[in-house]
């Protein structure tokens, strides 16, 4: 009995001490600092933008399907019919709210890169805008800050003037997803979406377009500024048939937040591309960026490079309701003069070499 009870009371002593040192190793542990906290923060709120973007509009049309074969079909069904009628809202100014554009969490997505947006001349209330922005990188994520969130301080910047931003068309025909766009400030890149904002919403509005689009994309590369320009005039001739102002608009750093597979003219991968760009407005980049436990490892989130959106002169521009092609060259022209004055103005003071050139096709 004596030898069961002192076998016993080894065992409660070794598993005691056994305790011990687990919590002294669990205190020896070092804890996460508020530094490494914060970092986290800011690393989920990109990751529920990206998530958001790439995934909630199929997930939402895949949910509505499958409730449409359950209990629940009345949900898709009630869905759907509002959708019928609420169908061009988008297209009329949609539904900006200024509580989602508020979220705290958009101040955590910038920081995480940082994004800061530059203002170098006034925007005058009484007039309306398009805003071009460049490059159009992979995501517009410097874009997507400035003029969809209010994290970076447009409105208090441009006191008097409502920013919206637009994307592209098929986005507002995935279900929720829309909605989420709308609240945002965001409207279809169509001509009767900003020609809404420009001329039917009163003054003091903003439209920012990444002019270059699907097919500036393609270029994106770090140590490369490539913008598909020249040919791009619709925009101009928007400006004009409206009276409203151009404002070039130029994020560097933009085209460092991945690194892309970029395919010669002429190989079987370009031409894939292009014809997937022509068929449904955009092309497939083979783009990766860093993962979510490391920035040396690969995955889809943007590395955390800092970002600075300058917002240049704005160019005064007349309300002609039919713009001859003469009109319209010359205010591109304008247009582009503008913004390679700002690039050449700011690219040493954020990050760029004296020698670097701004390349337009």
């Amino acid at each position: 009995m004596k030898t069961i009870i002192a076998a016993y009371s080894q065992n409660q002593s070794g598993s005691h001490a056994s305790i011990q040192a687990a919590l002294r190793t669990l205190l020896d542990v070092g804890w996460p600092s508020r530094k490494d906290f914060k970092a986290c923060i800011q690393l989920l709120s990109v990751l529920q933008w990206v998530l958001s973007f790439l995934l909630l509009g199929t997930v939402f049309l895949l949910l509505l399907i499958y409730l449409l074969f359950t209990s629940f079909w009345p949900i898709p069904a009630l869905y759907l019919t509002w959708l019928i009628f609420d169908w061009d809202t988008p297209e009329k100014g949609g539904r900006s709210s200024s509580w989602i554009r508020n979220w705290f969490i958009w101040n955590h997505f910038r920081d995480y890169f940082p994004i800061q947006l530059v203002k170098t001349h006034n925007l005058l209330p009484s007039h309306n805008y398009i805003v071009g922005i460049h490059p159009h990188g992979i995501l517009c994520v410097g874009a997507f800050c400035n003029f969809v969130t209010h994290s970076t301080g447009f409105c208090e910047k441009f006191p008097g003037i409502q920013p919206f931003m637009a994307t592209l068309a098929g986005n507002f025909r995935l279900p929720v997803f829309r909605e989420y766009l709308m609240s945002g400030g965001l409207c279809p890149v169509t001509r009767e979406a900003i020609g809404h904002l420009i001329s039917m919403n009163g003054t003091g509005n903003a439209v920012a377009i990444a002019v270059g689009g699907a097919a500036e994309s393609l270029t994106c590369r770090p140590g490369l500024i490539t913008l598909i320009l020249k040919n791009r005039k619709g925009f101009v001739r928007m400006a004009l048939q409206h009276g409203a102002h151009l404002v070039p608009a130029f994020s560097f750093g933009e085209n460092d937040l991945f690194q892309q597979l970029v395919f010669e003219e002429g190989t079987c991968m370009k031409s894939l591309q292009n014809r997937f760009q022509k068929l449904l407005g955009f092309a497939p980049c083979f783009f990766y960026g860093r993962g979510f436990t490391s920035v040396h490892s690969r995955g889809f989130l943007p590395f955390p490079r800092p970002i600075t959106t300058v917002i240049g002169e704005p160019v005064t521009v007349p309300k002609i309701e039919r713009p001859s092609c003469g009109t319209v060259d010359a205010y591109h022209a304008m247009y582009v003069k503008a913004l390679l004055k700002l690039f050449n103005d700011n690219k040493v003071k954020y990050g760029l070499s004296e020698t670097d050139e701004l390349q337009i096709l």
